[in-house]
């Protein structure tokens, strides 16, 4: 298993951006890069439908030799972080392999209500990395199943089925090759906001079937083997399914954690309206 380096290095190159500007009022975010790797593929995962995206961006990161490239924050973000097994876990981090020449963009805040903020750092990260392409990794509701489970994962013998969604029409041959054409949905989120803003860099989206809103690592692995196929990876996903509760009760925790401290941020400060 390769080591994860989460040590920045010290020569970081800082550039702070307005995003929006809401009734005279500059929100400003901070991209924070130490290495600038030139025509990547960028590969985001943001907590939605089953964890499919935070809990695959972690094991990519886990499974290939990365590295800790840089960070990025928006000034509404709660100010809250995590800390698992005694080491803190930043909301949002950026590492990168080589190999693939990959930047993989790990998420474990659920930015609701801030889609549109978030996904202009994206899209400003893809712009200062002159990105190949921007890849979403994205859970989708089987509602037959989510019915069944009330909210459990069910364990169904047929393996999920993956769907895909891109702005680039030369994208579409290869992504047929390990998925279908998503027909009818609705795509919420920092994915929605990407498909929707980013016109100049090819931004295409993986969904896969997930049978909980719980973290769900089987759906994950399933993720994990259409990359392979998709990025020409060879990363093992058997390793995702023995350790699943372990993930699962990772995930869960510190989201968990965010939750609370979120609701706790928003009671000491609330709005009034009328």
């Amino acid at each position: 298993m390769a080591k994860r380096n989460t040590t920045p290095k010290k020569d970081v190159s800082n550039s702070q951006i307005p995003l929006l500007n809401f009734q005279g009022k500059d929100i400003v975010g901070m991209l924070e890069l130490n290495k600038k790797p030139k025509g990547c593929t960028i590969v985001e995962g943001f907590p939605g439908l089953g964890l499919i995206g935070s809990i695959t961006t972690e094991f990519l990161i886990n499974h290939l030799k990365t590295e800790k490239i840089g960070t990025f924050w928006f000034e509404d973000m709660p100010a809250a972080i995590a800390i698992h097994k005694g080491k803190l876990v930043p909301p949002i981090e950026l590492h990168y392999n080589k190999t693939h020449n990959l930047v993989i963009l790990h998420a474990l805040t659920a930015p609701t209500g801030s889609e549109w903020k978030i996904s202009d750092l994206v899209m400003r990260l893809a712009r200062e990395l002159k990105a190949k392409e921007i890849l979403s990794l994205e859970g989708v509701g089987n509602q037959k199943l989510l019915e069944e489970g009330k909210g459990k994962i069910v364990q169904s013998k047929a393996k999920p089925k993956t769907y895909f969604f891109t702005n680039e029409d030369s994208n579409i041959p290869k992504l047929k090759e390990i998925a279908k054409p998503l027909k009818e949905s609705i795509i919420m989120g920092v994915t929605g906001a990407l498909l929707i803003k980013e016109k100049d860099i090819p931004t295409s989206a993986l969904f896969i079937e997930t049978s909980s809103s719980l973290p769900d690592s089987k759906a994950s692995a399933e993720m994990i083997k259409s990359l392979n196929k998709y990025l020409g990876m060879k990363v093992n996903p058997k390793p995702l399914l023995k350790t699943a509760e372990e993930f699962e009760a990772k995930f869960k925790q510190i989201l968990d954690n965010h939750k609370e401290a979120t609701e706790l941020k928003a009671e000491k400060h609330p709005n009034y309206f009328g």
